[in-house]
Formats: C-alpha cells, sequence, structure tokens
C-alpha cells in the first residue's frame, strides 16, 4: 500500500536514537505519531488480501489440531511463532504464512495494482497451501468459525496467553475469537489527503451491508447457532473497547489516535516470558507515568497491534468485518470493496446507499439481509459495485462471473 513519510514533533532527534527505542512522554506525542503511520495519504491504487482459514482433519474436522502436525505440514513456510527456527519462507507468490492463536492460518498477500495480479498470485498460494496440508491430512476450514471444535490454543506463546488471560474476565467470546473464527481482510489505500474522511466513513458505513451478504458463520462448537456471522458477533462481544467500529468523523486520524491511546494495555512486553498488563492502565496511562519505564515507539507500534476494530487503519485500511468464505469465493466481496471505492464519485453513492444501515452491525450479523434496512442498503450498493466492476481492470468474463457470484449471495444462496 501507499507509504510517506512521519512527523514526530517533540520526540527525541532520530539521529541520536534508534527511532524504535525512543521513549515517548507525552500524549500530544503519541497521538501525532499514530496519526502519521496509521493514515498515510497517496494516489489509491493498490489493494492487498489477507485470507485465515480454521485447520481440520479431513478424515474427522472435529479431532483437536495438533502442533507439530501442523509445522510438518507447513514445512519451511511455517512461522516462527509456530517453530521458532523456522526459515518461514512466503508461499510462491510472495504471501507470507502467519498463524492465529487456534491454528488457523492466515496468508496475507503482496499488495498488487490490478485485481487480476491479486487474484492470480492469492490463487497460485492458496493451491500451493491446500496441497501442503492435503499431503499431510489437513484442509482448510469453509467458513468464519469452526463449527466442529471448541476454542482451544494451539499457539503458545506470551502474547496470547496474556491475551486470553485478559479476555477471560468478559465472558468466553474471547477465546472463540482468538481460536475459532476466520476472517477475509480487504487492504486498499487510504487516499489522497481530501479523500481519507470519505473513504473512511465509506468503509465504516459499508460493515453492515457486507457483514449481511457475506454471512458465512452459523455454526461454532459443533452447534448451529442463530446469528448469520457469529463470527462477528463473537468479535464485537469480545472486549468493546478495542473491537469497537473507529469513529467516523471529518478528521479520522486525530479521533483514531485518541481512541488508540485511550485503550488499555493488552500485553506488556517483558523479558521473562510473562506479558500480562497491568489492568485498566491505558497507553496514555503509561505515557503519564503509570508505570516504572516510559514507552518507546516501539511499544506504541505493538500497541496498535492490539485492536481489532472492524476497519484498522495501518497506513491503509484493512476492512475486517467480512466472514472467511469457502474456496474461491473470496474474490467476490474483494472485488466488490474495490469496485465501491474505485472513484470519489463511486464512494458518494455508496454512502449515501448504506445510509439505511449506518450502525447496523449487530442486526446485521444476527438477522443478515433479514433485516429490512440492511437489505435496502444491500440491494442499491449492489447495483452500484456490479456497474463499477468493469472499470477495476478485471477482464469481462471475469467481471460476470463475480458480479452472478455477488447477486447469488444477495438473493440468498451460498457459493
Amino acid at each position: 500500500m501507499t507509504r510517506s513519510g512521519t512527523s514526530e514533533t517533540s520526540l527525541p532527534n532520530p539521529s541520536i536514537v534508534e527511532p524504535a527505542r525512543r521513549w515517548i512522554r507525552e500524549r500530544h506525542d503519541a497521538e501525532a505519531y499514530v496519526a502519521s503511520v496509521c493514515f498515510k495519504h497517496g494516489p489509491p491504487k493498490l489493494t492487498g488480501v489477507e485470507l485465515e482459514w480454521t485447520v481440520h482433519h479431513t478424515d474427522d474436522p472435529r479431532r483437536p489440531l495438533d502442533a507439530d502436525r501442523l509445522a510438518a505440514a507447513l514445512g519451511s513456510h511455517a512461522p516462527r511463532t509456530l517453530r521458532p527456527d523456522s526459515p518461514a519462507v512466503p508461499l510462491p507468490g510472495g504471501s507470507p504464512i502467519s498463524l492465529e492463536p487456534g491454528g488457523q492460518v492466515e496468508i496475507s498477500a503482496l499488495p498488487q495494482p490490478t485485481l487480476t495480479e491479486l487474484f492470480d498470485v492469492v490463487g497460485a498460494d492458496i493451491a500451493h497451501l491446500s496441497n501442503l496440508l492435503a499431503d499431510a491430512g489437513l484442509a482448510l476450514g469453509s467458513s468464519g468459525t469452526d463449527p466442529h471444535r471448541p476454542p482451544q490454543r494451539v499457539l503458545d506463546t506470551p502474547r496470547y496467553a496474556a491475551m486470553e488471560k485478559a479476555f477471560e474476565p468478559m465472558g468466553d467470546a474471547g477465546i472463540t475469537m482468538m481460536c475459532s473464527t476466520a476472517g477475509l481482510q480487504v487492504c486498499v489505500d487510504a487516499g489522497e489527503r481530501d479523500q481519507v474522511a470519505d473513504r473512511w466513513a465509506a468503509v465504516h458505513a459499508l460493515g453492515p451491508v457486507l457483514v449481511a451478504l457475506f454471512a458465512n458463520s452459523t455454526g461454532l462448537r459443533g452447534t448451529s447457532s442463530d446469528w448469520s456471522s457469529e463470527r462477528m458477533r463473537t468479535v464485537l462481544a469480545t472486549d468493546p473497547s478495542r473491537t469497537r467500529p473507529g469513529a467516523v468523523t471529518a478528521d479520522p486520524a486525530a479521533a483514531w489516535a485518541a481512541h488508540v491511546l485511550d485503550t488499555p494495555l493488552l500485553c506488556l512486553r517483558r523479558d521473562d516470558g510473562c506479558w500480562e498488563a497491568p489492568a485498566g492502565v491505558t497507553f496514555a496511562d503509561w505515557t503519564a507515568g503509570a508505570l516504572p519505564n516510559p514507552p518507546s515507539v516501539a511499544d506504541l507500534d505493538y500497541h496498535l497491534t492490539t485492536l481489532f476494530p472492524p476497519v484498522r487503519p495501518q497506513g491503509y485500511l484493512e476492512v475486517r468485518y467480512i466472514d472467511a468464505q469457502p474456496g474461491p469465493a473470496w474474490m467476490a466481496p474483494v472485488a466488490l470493496v474495490a469496485a465501491l471505492l474505485s472513484t470519489p464519485s463511486t464512494v458518494d453513492r455508496t454512502l449515501d446507499a448504506c445510509a439505511p444501515a449506518v450502525d447496523r452491525w449487530i442486526e446485521a450479523a444476527r438477522d443478515g439481509l433479514a433485516d429490512p434496512p440492511v437489505a435496502e442498503a444491500a440491494r442499491k450498493v449492489v447495483e452500484i459495485g456490479v456497474a463499477e466492476l468493469p472499470n477495476t481492470g478485471v477482464s469481462p468474463s471475469l467481471a460476470t462471473s463475480l458480479a452472478d457470484d455477488v447477486h447469488l449471495r444477495l438473493d440468498g444462496g451460498t457459493p
């Protein structure tokens, strides 16, 4: 995605101190840093995708997943959270593999200038990954939740142990989110300075619509759920301070920076292996002296990774609210997001179309397209997006196929 310089007013001179080790002692310095690194400006050119899947034994998807078997299947591609001595070689198309706490496999595709290139690269990497797993008797899941097994951590890392401990008092949503959910994340450029607020607003307004349109998680722990997207229900219930949608304002960078500073610490990295954070201490408290040592820029960078909102700014906009899709069905939501953000005028029309469903996150996750305001918005959004698909650079035949997939979902079908 696009990158630009950052401004760190009042922080120590980077020629004197290693940047990541600079101390942060003032809230306004931390907020300025967050705003500068999370919202990069530039022409929207690239699209990326991150795909997660639960992993199951092909002979019995209810069997617990074994870390050693998964590591052997992934071989040289295994991430170091699974095998510290792994070379962690990216897949042939360049996508590195990472793992979620329950052993869910994730690939993070390199952003591409066209959807055609993105689909080709990711398709090849998915095929390679699927073959690796198949040789070990494993298979990728096909939904946004694990419908077969209770949540159980496969990865034993200080970060995930601290997360589990922090989420435990809030109920079982936290461990479920960590170990039993899988999502599809679309990564798009934030846009030019005068476009950022509208693009930020649009990807949030689209949230309830796309949650409902591509809902694919009705099973959990061996039982069926009445919710269309059990995954989104679980995420929103985990810890509202870090999973609720960001504020839609005229200055999203400032609003996001303030939210980051006011969010409690989830992990506090230490050398002794225990990363549990003191309860209720926010990053702003840390900068104000709540802990013995001040935080560094590296600590702030790490804190940013512990927030899980439906849309997360990372220099680009990471759209995180879509359930994992079966097989190649992931391409339709990616293409629809790209089409709806393709031009400033399309963004404006998308915002208008989504007006009936703005903020109906719970209704969309629970009722899907059975919620009348969400269904109304979805029909308008699909009409706009399908009309714009030919302008995304895909071939006419692929545009037709993608449009068919989107209309199928709108009509209540499954891919």
